[in-house]
């Protein structure tokens, strides 16, 4: 059996009266991630760290952020196309850690329904997801609630 380990970092600037999509849940919140998809930066981590460790660059690489057809989507499908991706080298999952900075909104609780919605787009056990939430302590942009940054490790398996 093989195993590979994979590191992901994604980061969105926020913006006023812009919807806020995290792990597949949209937050009701004043602002939220700005980008070419919806800007959700847990699952847009989460597929760099599973693409890095099967070796296949990042998700900029296979979804660029010129390319009209993924203008708006939503990032579930990004990372369902990641997974396809992956298994096309003969890569199961075996577990993702993640986690999340920003100062608002609070986001335990909605980590559950996150949670839910990955192991479902991606056919895991919610069990093999983790998913944590830090501030910055009101520094930097991130403290100044200018934007929001994702940190995930995933392990990759191949028989």
């Amino acid at each position: 059996m093989k195993i590979k380990v994979g590191f992901g970092f994604d980061v969105h600037q926020l913006r006023s009266n812009h919807p806020f999509v995290l792990g597949g849940v949209k937050l009701d919140h004043h602002s939220g991630a700005y980008g070419h998809s919806d800007a959700d930066v847990l699952l847009h981590a989460i597929c760099d760290a599973l693409l890095g460790a099967a070796n296949m660059r990042d998700i900029g690489y296979h979804f660029s952020n010129t390319d009209d057809r993924w203008k708006g989507i939503s990032s579930v499908i990004l990372l369902q196309e990641v997974v396809k991706l992956i298994a096309g080298k003969g890569f199961t999952i075996g577990n993702i850690d993640a986690m999340v900075c920003l100062e608002a909104p609070k986001i335990n609780p909605h980590i559950p329904a996150m949670k839910k919605h990955i192991a479902e787009a991606i056919s895991i056990s919610e069990e093999d997801i983790s998913i944590k939430a830090t501030t910055n302590e009101q520094m930097g942009f991130i403290g100044r609630e200018e934007g929001v940054v994702a940190y995930a490790v995933c392990l990759i398996e191949k028989a």
